[in-house]
């Protein structure tokens, strides 16, 4: 190696990855998977058992934890597939500003990254904001993706 070459590493984490592999037969309804490259929530299971020589089938109906939308799949319960790691976390609403949430971590740094919940959820979230309640919001993350699923009064410290 010369004098030259140089190595550049840009990121540097643990190496840890955002999905874990499970057997299908181990797959629980209420659990997450990964169906076509999207972390779900498992809302139906069904396994079917085959022909002779055939492996039992397991099929799966789960809700994308973002979008809420609906996908399927079918899966030999012998075969691995892939889990999001999915983590729930609380944060301090400080501001909504141009539909982005202003939050504040429990060590009082600020995070501005995360969209403000649509529909139903962000409209009452801002109402309850816009009335000058203290707001915890909890933050849903997986895959690289986060977002608002709920949110409560924050309990007052008189």
């Amino acid at each position: 190696m010369s004098d030259e070459e140089q190595h550049v590493f840009e990121t540097a984490d643990a190496g840890s990855s955002e999905t874990y592999p499970m057997q299908c037969s181990a797959l629980r309804k209420g659990g997450f998977v990964v169906i076509k490259g999207r972390p779900c929530k498992i809302v139906d299971m069904s396994t079917s058992k085959t022909g002779k020589h055939g492996h039992a089938k397991v099929h799966l109906v789960a809700l994308d934890i973002f979008t809420n939308k609906k996908l399927e799949d079918l899966s030999p319960s012998t075969h691995n597939m892939e889990c999001p790691f999915v983590k729930r976390t609380e944060y301090q609403l400080l501001d909504i500003d141009d539909g982005y949430l202003s939050l504040m971590t429990m060590d009082g740094e600020t995070k501005d990254d995360v969209k403000s919940a649509e529909g139903e959820l962000g409209d009452s979230m801002q109402a309850a904001f816009d009335e000058g309640k203290d707001l915890m919001v909890t933050i849903i993350s997986a895959m690289g993706e986060e977002a608002a699923i709920s949110f409560k009064e924050a309990p007052r410290s008189d």
